[in-house]
């Protein structure tokens, strides 16, 4: 299942095996002209550590982050900031936050989750509707949420790609499975869950969670995927900025669709 998306390519090709296996460069429009001085810093800045402090200053500016918000009685608000997601992310991808993140691909991208609490049945199923209700909660919703979000998928693209090696445009990341359940990795073999092994398809959520060492993957399941992951498709990873949750982990948080996979038994 795809929607419409912002980015100018299919969400058909965009979530295929074919787009993973040759990716092209995305960008959404408008952010990094809106965001113009930023991205003009950081050309002239070679200290990454100097770039994620440019583009927290940023986000304070735009988005007000760090200021107070009341509301007419006085009463302190919450003021929504992108770091609340990724923490929330960080202790549960089926969290209110992960439902955020997980709309925010949806609109951006047109990837449409497969997972949430529980695999996803059709819409307007009860799986579906709580997944909605989740991603729309107003709590995350009331201080341009998805701009935030544009931002940092920007400022995490410049850097990935100022990074690279020449002609570089994958990473190979590991994420550990179950292979009971397969949590919500859905393979193309219908005797997967028996026969799993070697290279297979497997059909990812829209946003999940890799990582860029093997030795952290086998503590979340029996099996490791292997995957070389477009760097277009890459949100956010845990060296980017300081603040936040996903550290331990050696974290990337990669946007889904089908992969081709290595996959193995510890």
């Amino acid at each position: 299942m795809y929607g419409s998306n912002l980015v100018g390519i299919s969400p058909e090709w965009l979530g295929s095996i074919y787009y993973n296996a040759d990716p092209a460069r995305l960008s959404i429009p408008g952010v990094r002209a809106r965001h113009a001085g930023l991205f003009a810093q950081l050309a002239q800045q070679a200290n990454p550590a100097e770039c994620a402090l440019l583009f927290q200053q940023e986000m304070d500016v735009w988005f007000g982050l760090h200021q107070l918000n009341h509301d007419k009685h006085g009463k302190r608000r919450f003021r929504s900031h992108y770091l609340s997601l990724l923490n929330g992310w960080a202790f549960d991808a089926s969290s209110i936050e992960g439902a955020v993140l997980k709309g925010w691909v949806e609109s951006r991208f047109g990837l449409l989750p497969c997972y949430h609490r529980e695999p996803l049945g059709r819409f307007g199923s009860p799986s579906w509707m709580r997944y909605v209700e989740d991603k729309l909660n107003g709590r995350y919703h009331n201080n341009n949420m998805y701009m935030q979000l544009d931002l940092l998928y920007e400022f995490c693209q410049y850097m990935l790609w100022r990074q690279a090696r020449p002609g570089q445009r994958h990473i190979t990341l590991y994420r550990g499975a179950n292979s009971a359940s397969l949590d919500c990795t859905a393979t193309t073999r219908p005797d997967a869950h028996h026969t799993l092994h070697g290279a297979v398809t497997v059909h990812l959520n829209n946003l999940v969670s890799f990582t860029a060492r093997h030795d952290i993957a086998d503590g979340f399941g029996d099996l490791i995927l292997t995957v070389k992951v477009p760097l277009s498709k890459i949100l956010f990873f845990n060296r980017l900025l300081p603040g936040h949750r996903i550290k331990g982990e050696h974290e990337y948080l990669v946007i889904g669709g089908e992969f081709r996979a290595e996959v193995g038994y510890l």
